[in-house]
């Protein structure tokens, strides 16, 4: 049984597919150079899914800084990098921000409170997620619909070509609902994950959490269970830099169960030094690609027999 790492990216315009696979693996490469670990990287593929939604990928060639194809952040390897503290205070301050916000926002059968104001907030500032939260389709097929399917399609093709492979199954941002959706609603559990791997995760989210329990209600005559996906047969780490506003909630085990095969959702916090230009993007999936954290469990994923 081979093994293959697939990918996932998140929301907004991206380059290339090819452009993506590449950078994804000299972030990894990156990683273990830093660690010292030499070790030959299974196959890595890109589920792309940007040109759904966007007629043409960011371009490395484009100049014209207003193009709506302007490329402002490729590959770029770490400087110096500090010890990292693993942020103990901000965690405590973020844990209990948590609980407040769930008290508001989410009733004790994750209902979404203020669910409009989700919902515009939403539409003003994340397009991609609006298409692909698209409710109604069973009543009206629209073309949100269409898209939404196009989306999962991609990701479903990629993991049934490689249905015998050991799969390394990373999500990142937007791609983790995605991934999630696909993992625990669509694909039959002849289709397994033996790691699947969360960075810059939003799916602690409270309007992300009443969607999924939604999902739960319908596709279980009632019943809503958070928890990993069946078809996760090992591990489930997730990763989270704690400036990272996408991934705010950084503890999603105090959200989702264990599975059936006893496969219970590890967080880890990590340091995303992703820059551009002296600019910081905590959220780059390049950055979390070659953290110390993700890159262990990537080897212990190679190395398992």
């Amino acid at each position: 049984m081979a093994k293959v790492i697939i990918a996932i990216h998140g929301l907004r315009n991206k380059p290339s597919k090819e452009i993506l696979e590449k950078w994804g693996i000299l972030s990894i490469k990156e990683g273990l150079q830093r660690l010292n670990i030499d070790i030959d990287l299974p196959k890595f593929e890109v589920a792309y899914w940007a040109d759904i939604l966007y007629d043409k990928p960011l371009s490395p060639t484009e100049k014209n800084k207003k193009s709506p194809y302007y490329l402002r952040e490729d590959y770029t390897p770490a400087g110096n990098i500090k010890p990292f503290d693993g942020h103990p205070y901000q965690r405590k301050i973020f844990l209990g921000l948590k609980k407040i916000i769930y008290a508001i926002f989410l009733s004790r059968n994750y209902k979404l409170r203020f669910s409009s104001v989700s919902k515009k907030f939403i539409h003003n500032n994340f397009k991609d997620l609006e298409v692909y939260f698209t409710d109604g389709c069973d009543d009206e097929y629209t073309d949100d619909c269409k898209k939404r399917d196009q989306i999962n399609e991609r990701l479903i093709k990629a993991l049934k070509k490689h249905k015998n492979d050991d799969i390394f199954l990373v999500a990142h941002s937007m791609g983790s609902i995605i991934a999630f959706d696909v993992l625990s609603f669509i694909i039959s559990h002849n289709i397994t994950i033996n790691t699947f791997a969360t960075i810059g995760s939003p799916l602690g989210a409270p309007f992300v959490i009443s969607r999924i329990a939604r999902l739960y209600k319908s596709k279980n005559q009632g019943h809503i269970k958070l928890q990993t996906p069946e078809s996760v047969t090992k591990r489930w780490y997730n990763f989270s830099d704690i400036s990272d506003p996408i991934a705010l909630d950084f503890k999603l085990s105090d959200d989702f169960s264990a599975n059936s095969k006893g496969v219970k959702v590890k967080d880890f916090i990590v340091e995303n030094t992703y820059k551009k230009n002296g600019w910081a993007n905590h959220h780059k999936s390049m950055g979390y690609l070659r953290t110390p954290e993700f890159v262990n469990a990537l080897v212990e994923f190679i190395n398992e027999k």
